[in-house]
């Protein structure tokens, strides 16, 4: 047993420990007289469970070194015996026995229960893993005295990472002051946290960053990348964060430290590796969501087992070392992989998602580095523990360079993101501009019309329609001129398109109205351009009506389909003749002129809207906004026009 003098090693200790760490425990400490460190040396080990193994006088002729434990599936349940000599603590006022270990037990001395922690059926024990018990009931007699510990091991992790490395860390005994003790606990648990906490700054920072993507997400939803990579960042530093309380002796249960680390891992699993297709802007391979869901399994099936089982058995712990563990990590080694697949081939990748693309295998070579590293704990091929030895070293460097990749993308994400919100702002702007457009289309308020009565619905299925309708007024006769129309197509195009021939009608109105030559001269210029239903309409002031209808649905008239002579769309034929239709309006008549918006509404079913619908609504006396206001009820389509036109006693005027 080594005796450690206060005066020459422990100082050199606390010059180590933080400043506030040293204030607090100084006056302790300036009392003590000697620390006693029971080496692995003398120990030894056996798995089983016999309360007999206690005892100071014990056959130990079956027990192995402890020097040469390690810690193996299989062993639930095992001992730990230590020989040492207390004598010189006969002097000591508080003298109290440390213990670190990671799991729960229970310490005796010379057969005599000194304390213990956790629960032995379950294994279930707190994270605060030094503890001391007190020894002043306790007589030191001359010679060596038997600490013996009584263990139930719980580690049922499904990786290799930190958290494990630091759970599975051997027993450490030392016997002495309390209070020096306490000091001694204070400077193993500053230095093994300022070991993670370089990692746990990097990925607080990256949690940091997490929330600013989920606010580029919330502003655009339709980049889903965003949410995908804040789920991610916040994984990282959940876990990152969790490793940092464990090296700080936080006082949480080992369940719970497995469920962060089980829903870390799942949250981490669902959206890091979609979140590699979804920048490049392809859907996740099903070969990549069969590996995810495996890993996921894997990680609900150990958590599940963890949370809920009263004990962990020794087929668990075997299944989860031979089995659970390497596939899951040979299932992450694959999924590491996502990013040299999601940007193949690299000759086609965009020059602005290029720098994206590099990062993200940057991202995926440093996992790979990570996961190697982790597989070397199974010893495959005579393979050494590298990360045994580097877990820290290794831990920091991928801090820093998914740190430092995760903040490059961030940047280039806020970069795309301004680029799109510009040319969002453009294409708005265009919008706007090509709704000003559209009220030459579909006039909001109608010009005069002595001796009729019109009435307009219009509703488009996008911000620019392609309807349009004209009402011109003739003042040299008093007759009236109405066009409406409808472009093959939806949106600005369409809308441009309408645009042309609104301007076309208008011009050839200025020389004829005969709604023949109006639709002839409209045909010549469309032909190449595109195919356009249109019904034009000329009424005298005395009633009689002509209409040429070139491919448009026929009008009603007071509530019934007008039989008229029907042609080809405008835009299809060059130099085709259109036939007109000739009726009168008597006072009081209405006609209803309609696109075909309206009868191709569809609902969920595929069901349309339908002319017998129309039929019926109009006989039962309904008008315009009702008619326009049903079918976009019953699932709006296309743009629907709907332009009442009633023959009323001259005088009567629509403003």
């Amino acid at each position: 047993m080594p005796v450690i003098p206060f005066r020459r090693h422990l100082m050199a200790d606390f010059l180590v420990a933080a400043p506030l760490v040293l204030l607090v425990a100084l006056p302790g400490a300036l009392a003590a007289q000697t620390i006693l460190a029971v080496a692995p040396q003398q120990c030894v080990w056996h798995t089983g469970d016999n309360l007999a193994w206690s005892t100071p006088n014990l056959d130990e002729s079956g027990w192995q070194p402890y020097t040469q434990w390690k810690s193996q599936y299989g062993q639930t349940h095992f001992w730990v015996r230590c020989h040492a000599d207390l004598n010189a603590l006969n002097s000591e006022a508080d003298p109290a026995l440390q213990v670190g270990l990671y799991a729960a037990y229970t310490v005796y001395l010379d057969g005599r229960q000194v304390g213990g922690a956790g629960n032995l059926g379950s294994g279930i024990f707190s994270m605060d893993a030094i503890r001391s018990f007190p020894l002043r009931s306790f007589q030191v007699h001359p010679g060596a005295s038997t600490i013996a510990l009584r263990i139930t091991r719980r580690s049922v992790l499904t990786n290799s990472g930190p958290v494990n490395a630091l759970v599975s860390s051997p027993l450490g005994l030392r016997v002495g002051n309390s209070s020096i003790l306490d000091v001694f606990r204070a400077r193993a648990v500053l230095t093994r946290s300022l070991q993670n906490l370089g990692s746990a700054a990097c990925y607080t920072v990256i949690g940091v960053m997490a929330i600013m993507l989920i606010g580029l997400y919330l502003y655009d939803r339709s980049r889903y990348e965003f949410l995908l990579l804040s789920v991610t960042c916040l994984s990282l530093a959940t876990l990152r964060l969790n490793e940092l309380a464990v090296a700080a002796d936080l006082p949480y249960s080992f369940p719970a430290c497995l469920t962060i680390v089980s829903i870390g891992n799942i949250a981490l699993t669902l959206t890091e590796y979609p979140f590699f297709f979804a920048l490049a802007k392809r859907r996740t391979p099903r070969i990549v969501w069969a590996l995810i869901v495996l890993v996921v399994a894997l990680q609900i099936f150990v958590g599940s087992y963890t949370n809920y089982s009263g004990q962990i058995s020794s087929w668990f712990s075997a299944l989860n070392f031979v089995f659970i563990r390497f596939f899951a990590l040979f299932l992450r080694i694959l999924l590491a992989l996502s990013p040299f697949f999601a940007f193949w081939p690299y000759r086609g990748i965009p020059q602005r998602v290029r720098p994206l693309a590099v990062l993200c295998m940057l991202w995926a070579v440093a996992d790979l580095v990570w996961f190697g590293a982790e597989l070397t704990a199974f010893h495959l091929f005579g393979m050494p523990d590298i990360f045994q030895h580097w877990d820290v070293a290794l831990l920091e460097a991928r801090a820093f360079t998914t740190a430092g990749v995760t903040a490059a993308l961030l940047a280039l994400l806020f970069r795309d993101q301004r680029l799109a919100t510009e040319e969002h702002a453009i294409f708005a702007g265009e919008i706007q501009a090509a709704r000003n457009v559209q009220q030459y289309l579909i006039p909001e308020h109608l010009p005069p019309t002595p001796g009729f009565s019109i009435e307009s619905e219009y509703r488009p299925a996008r911000e620019v329609g392609g309807d349009f309708f004209q009402v011109l007024p003739q003042t040299a006769d008093g007759s009236l001129l109405i066009v409406v129309g409808d472009v093959a197509g939806k949106g600005i195009e369409a809308g441009m398109l309408a645009t042309l021939i609104v301007g076309a009608v208008r011009t050839a109105a200025s020389f004829t109205s005969e709604p023949e030559r109006i639709l002839a001269l409209l045909n010549e210029r469309l032909c190449g351009r595109g195919f356009v239903t249109c019904l034009a309409l000329h009424v005298k002031q005395d009633g009689n009506a002509t209409l040429v209808n070139a491919g448009h649905l026929p009008p009603y008239l007071n509530g019934k389909e007008l039989v008229v002579e029907g042609a080809l769309p405008l835009g299809v034929v060059a130099g085709m003749q259109f036939p007109a239709s000739h009726f009168r309006l008597a006072d009081g008549d209405s006609m209803m002129l309609m696109t075909d918006g309206v009868a191709e509404a569809q609902d969920s079913q595929g069901r349309l809207f339908g002319f017998e619908r129309i039929g019926d609504l109009l006989g039962s006396g309904a008008n315009g906004a009702t008619l326009a206001a049903a079918a976009q009820a019953f699932g709006q389509e296309d743009d629907i026009t709907v332009l009442t036109l009633a023959f009323a006693p001259v005088g009567v005027v629509h403003a």
